[in-house]
């Protein structure tokens, strides 16, 4: 039986970044549909684009912050309460820059840095279950090589 082209289920294809730095990790404010939650800098993977460059993307857009990855902390597969599923590629990355004035993205309230325990005492604010997994894979020491996520895009 061959499978026609509409009948093929197809994930969110999400990123996230995992930005530690002096004990505190890089978190977004954000209002999702009238609820404030707390999120890593995440967002969806665009056309054409590699996985690498929308995870540092989305941390500039939704942070002001320049980073460079460092490692892939593993890739999450999640089920939302509305029944969205996602297939998310979570990084860990370097702060090298804030650009103070440049505006932040539709819907984020603010960049925070907080510590892991304050991550954890907000645990009814974290946007999913795959927010405090990741800082959790990133103290336990879970590194995987960048190059373990390969892009063979070309130009369009």
């Amino acid at each position: 039986m061959t499978e026609l082209e509409e009948d093929i289920w197809r994930p969110h294809v999400t990123v996230a970044t995992v930005v530690p730095r002096d004990g505190r990790f890089l978190l977004v404010e954000e209002d999702v549909r009238g609820r404030t939650v707390l999120n890593q800098p995440a967002g969806h993977l665009e056309p054409d684009e590699s996985l690498h460059d929308a995870a540092v993307r989305e941390t500039l857009e939704e942070t002001g912050w320049d980073v460079t990855l460092t490692c892939l902390l593993g890739v999450q597969q999640w089920r939302s309460p509305s029944g969205s599923q996602f297939v998310r590629f979570t990084f860990g990355a370097d702060a090298l820059r804030h650009h103070d004035d440049r505006p932040l993205d539709t819907g984020i309230l603010q960049a925070l840095w907080l510590t892991h325990e304050e991550i954890r005492a907000a645990a009814a604010k974290l946007r999913s279950p795959l927010v405090l997994a990741s800082i959790d894979d990133w103290l336990a020491g879970r590194r995987l090589p960048l190059d373990s996520v390969r892009s063979f895009i070309t130009a369009p």
